[in-house]
């Protein structure tokens, strides 16, 4: 009875050498072993092993590990996740899901709620036009959107819906915040962005005016 061939290192006085040996049992059934080949000095069998195991691979048809070409290796950026998925449980514990309902009315063929997510949570975690809206979906990953197939026109799509809705919309989210505000309350306050236009001339019935700009200057 044979078993499969192993290595072994035996040595010589001051020196190694490196064997194949295999085990056996005699005809008295008595566990014994022989040399098969001796492959070298330990110590010198540095590149000369190598070329021996490539050689026989080949001889048996087997792939070359040694000398095989490693695949490339790609490093890709991870997408943002944790304060995108944070925000996500916050909008649906919040129950603003329900704008779903009121957007199901709407003429566009596009899931407005999510785009209008989409962007609510860009606001928040970085402002950017409706362009860099998309760029901004590239580098995050939120639960349920399928970022490549938003386009600009659906952002636009979608806040033409939202001015088209503003009255249930309002409802909506004053309803759903209102408990956690006050429930006497009966004035808001909105933070509206400030609109910079300039010019060389002045026009009749002109709506721009000198004005406190945000840096702090009289502008106009």
């Amino acid at each position: 009875m044979r078993n499969g061939p192993t290595h072994n290192v035996s040595q010589s006085g001051p020196r190694q050498y490196l064997q194949l040996v295999e085990a056996f049992r005699d005809d008295a059934g008595k566990a014994k072993h022989r040399t098969l080949v001796t492959l070298g000095r330990l110590d010198q069998l540095s590149g000369s092993l190598d070329a021996v195991i490539s050689g026989l691979l080949k001889i048996t048809g087997r792939p070359d590990v040694l000398n095989a070409a490693l695949p490339p290796v790609e490093f890709e950026s991870a997408r943002a996740l944790g304060h995108v998925w944070a925000l996500n449980e916050l909008w649906e514990t919040l129950g603003f899901g329900e704008l779903r309902r009121v957007f199901r009315k709407t003429r566009h063929c596009i899931d407005v709620e999510a785009l209008i997510r989409v962007m609510v949570f860009n606001r928040l975690c970085d402002p950017e036009s409706k362009l860099g809206v998309l760029r901004w979906l590239e580098t995050a990953a939120m639960p349920g959107i399928e970022a490549e197939s938003i386009t600009h026109q659906h952002l636009l799509r979608s806040m033409d819906a939202l001015m088209e809705h503003q009255a249930d919309v309002d409802a909506v989210v004053a309803r759903l915040l209102r408990p956690l505000i006050d429930q006497d309350l009966s004035v808001v306050f909105y933070d509206m962005t400030t609109i910079r236009a300039e010019g060389l001339s002045v026009q009749d019935d002109d709506i721009r005016k000198y004005g406190m700009a945000k840096e702090g200057l009289i502008a106009r």
